[in-house]
């Protein structure tokens, strides 16, 4: 028997007893759950550029031209170059597309461009074979390469799963082959929606799933003496994908492997929305020091991607980078009484004045304090249009829940729907107090003998937390907290908070806040701003942690603020406002304009709230990348549109011209339709 299929037996068909034990047992997926800490990973060279090891972030992006069209590509190249990527990845769908990268490769080079060339594979080992002789690194997907992938509900025993895998090996060891004899690099790229249905039928649509894919590839690899490896695990949903690399971590620790993470959010979207979904996922897996090279998939040009990429990689250039081993000084997940990072368990919060925690959606906070409080037109920034004819407000699906007003007093009346805090000395002194609520500090609670009936805000940080806070929390059914941080590492200083209050069973509410002061100009200052709090609150909502959250920045508008809030909460599935799109970044094999696309479809569908629509350029990004889709509409050949529900097809071969019509029949048929 094959070395390899010894090295499975042992691991893999005992997966259930090693998983369980390694997740119960063995220290945690990162070097520090508390503290910042880069996790080290092996070197591996990619022409010029090595990642890994104690190499910086390293950006990329993939090209979305013909790659027949050598200019075209050699020209996106370039500027994907100039906007800071460090490799450059290129479709090679067949075998012509593979022996072109040739004809790219030289001249670039002429052109004094030595950046490492990635070729991106699927469905064609003999394309891989051929693309490994000529780039720096090859990607395949193990879900697609050699593997079957037809959707259907299939069992295996024991002897047939064996079978497939011995067919598998035979079919990817001479990439690997290749691979050692050109020192070429590979990427075992797994990918949510592409899990093959061997692998579905074990373990099921899961991040569990989706490392088991890679790790087959991976033990393949080393049973040939091959070990230039980057691994990804991507999903478009933040919360399956930062499980899947924290469990791929765990898996390979406990197997003594240490190769780099390349992190993405795949079909993550544009705007707005790409961004800050982005951010979720990728800055979850950075915040705990996991990740080696970064990509940034949006549905927009592929030179916008890197900046967005620079901007979440460039706020650990400054943190104190770890130098220790791979499994030394890692802290003990299983000393967190009621968390586990391989699934998300929202955090048990009790419900204060029937608003706040308990089963409550998490509650958005803005800040209006430094604005004047004279005209009601001013709350149109945070979701609350002002009829001045019918004087009425009417509220969005994006209208926050408090406003911050300070010793501020609004000279209008407020809507009835929308409650205020006030510090406390200027609650203290409101005549009507309905709807208002007081903000205290921890002197203000401790010393003040009126507080309100229901609701009281008290502002916190982590080193307050003390046996007298702890009585407090769990006696006081009237308070929330406000947890602020100071920290540099601030989310694992608020995380840290969440464990303590999880170890001493405390269940008061708590609302995320977090100040921004000085927003890097560098990159547009918006943008900015929401990566970096997408990052930090999106990494504790992501497992479960906090009934609410409350943003501030110098310089960024109250309308940005909220809908920055809202994108945070949807990005990690805590509270849906809006239709989210599955829109992956298009390449050289999609078939229409994903941008102008991807628009248009927005335009009739952006007030179904809460539906998903997968939008994919090819059939490589169809049914399996936009697993997490409730509707798809994916490109099947020029001009011709294949229409989903779910996986399931249900038109094909529809002009461009009518598909969207015919999608949104589909939805009207199905009764989740509602008039704009």
């Amino acid at each position: 028997m094959c070395h390899w299929r010894i090295l499975y037996l042992c691991v893999t068909f005992n997966h259930d007893r090693m998983v369980d034990k390694t997740i119960s047992t063995v220290p945690g997926y990162c070097n520090s759950l508390v503290t910042y800490s880069r996790f080290q990973t092996c070197e591996v060279v990619i022409g010029n550029v090595p990642m890994g090891g104690n190499n910086p972030i390293r950006i990329q992006s993939m090209t979305t031209t013909d790659t027949m069209d050598t200019m075209a590509t050699v020209e996106q190249t370039i500027r994907m170059v100039e906007a800071g990527c460090e490799y450059v990845r290129i479709t090679a769908p067949s075998v012509k597309e593979a022996l072109n990268l040739s004809n790219i490769k030289s001249e670039l080079r002429l052109r004094g461009y030595d950046v490492p060339l990635i070729a991106d594979i699927h469905f064609t080992p003999n394309a891989a074979e051929a693309a490994a002789r000529i780039v720096e690194k090859v990607r395949i997907n193990p879900g697609n390469y050699a593997d079957r992938k037809k959707f259907d509900q299939l069992e295996y025993t024991h002897s047939e799963y064996e079978a497939e895998l011995e067919r598998i090996y035979n079919k990817f060891s001479p990439l690997v082959k290749v691979c050692k004899e050109y020192g070429t690099a590979m990427r075992i790229g797994t990918n949510h929606g592409s899990l093959s249905d061997r692998i579905m039928s074990y373990y099921g649509d899961t991040p569990r799933g989706m490392v088991e894919s890679a790790m087959e590839f991976i033990r393949m690899c080393e049973s040939l003496n091959y070990y230039s490896l980057v691994v990804s695990m991507k999903s478009s949903n933040p919360q399956v994908m930062v499980q899947a690399y924290r469990l791929l971590v765990q898996v390979m620790k406990a197997e003594n492997m240490r190769y780099p993470l390349h992190l993405g959010v795949t079909e993550a979207g544009d705007g707005e929305d790409g961004r800050i979904k982005s951010a979720v996922g990728i800055g979850t897996l950075l915040e705990d020091g996991l990740g080696d090279t970064i990509r940034v998939s949006l549905t927009e040009d592929p030179e916008q991607e890197a900046p967005v990429a620079i901007a979440l990689a460039s706020r650990y250039s400054e943190r104190a980078a770890s130098k220790q081993p791979f499994t030394e000084q890692m802290h003990a997940i299983h000393s967190v009484s009621g968390y586990t990072p391989y699934e998300f368990q929202k955090r048990e919060s009790r419900e204060t004045a029937s608003f706040i925690g308990g089963s409550q959606v998490p509650r958005v906070i803005v800040d209006l304090s430094m604005l004047e409080l004279k005209d009601p037109g001013v709350l149109s920034s945070v979701g609350y249009k002002y009829s001045y004819l019918l004087d009425k407000y009417d509220m969005s699906e994006q209208s926050v829940d408090f406003v911050y007003l300070g010793k501020e007093l609004p000279s209008f009346t407020m809507p009835g729907n929308l409650k205020q805090i006030y510090n406390y000395q200027a609650w203290l002194n409101l005549t009507q107090r309905n709807n208002c609520h007081p903000l205290l500090t921890l002197s203000e609670y401790y010393a003040g003998q009126q507080k309100d009936t229901r609701l009281n805000f008290l502002r916190v940080v982590n080193e307050d937390l003390d046996d007298r806070l702890t009585k407090v929390c769990i006696s006081d059914p009237t308070l929330v907290l406000i947890l602020s941080t100071s920290s540099v590492h601030g989310m694992a200083d608020q995380r840290q908070f969440f464990f303590k209050l999880l170890n001493n069973g405390v269940q008061v509410p708590v609302i995320i806040q977090r100040t921004y002061t000085s927003i890097n100009t560098r990159y547009d200052p918006v943008s900015t701003f929401q990566l970096a709090a997408a990052t930090d609150t999106g990494a504790l909502l992501i497992d479960g942690f906090g009934d609410g959250i409350w943003l501030r920045a110098n310089n960024i508008t109250p309308s940005d603020i909220t809908s920055t809030s809202f994108a945070i909460l949807q990005a990690t599935r805590s509270r849906i406002s809006k239709t989210e799109y599955i829109s992956c970044p298009s390449c050289g094999r999609t078939l229409f304009d994903l941008q102008e696309t991807t628009q248009m479809i927005r335009s009739r569908t952006s007030h179904l709230k809460g539906l998903k629509i997968g939008i994919m350029g090819c059939i490589v990004n169809g049914p399996g990348e936009m697993a997490d889709a409730d509707y798809g509409y994916v490109g099947t050949g020029p001009d011709k549109i294949t229409l989903y529900r779910g996986k399931e097809v249900v038109k094909k071969n529809v002009s461009s011209a009518q598909a969207l019509d015919e999608l949104i029949t589909i939805i009207q048929a199905d009764g989740n339709w509602v008039e704009s």
